[in-house]
């Protein structure tokens, strides 16, 4: 799913190929197709976490993101 929603962020990308990135990614100027692309991205991420249920606290989502990596690297 994750691979899905990332090309269409590639995709909705490519249908403005004049536009700089810090254009496309301006909170005031980002297009809504590109906005609802990176939505459905973040969703799409978080169900492969299990942070569904963090969609709408950012600093939660570090957090957590942190302790797996914690696990990951804890050779001891």
């Amino acid at each position: 799913m994750i691979e899905a929603t990332a090309q269409r962020i590639l995709d909705v990308r490519s249908k403005y190929p004049n536009a700089m990135l810090a254009d496309l990614y301006d909170e005031l100027t980002m297009p809504q197709d590109l906005r609802d692309a990176h939505k459905k991205n973040d969703r799409a991420a978080a169900a492969a976490y299990g942070f569904e249920n963090l969609l709408d606290d950012e600093s939660k989502i570090v957090a957590e993101l942190m302790k797996l990596y914690e696990q990951l690297t804890n050779l001891d």
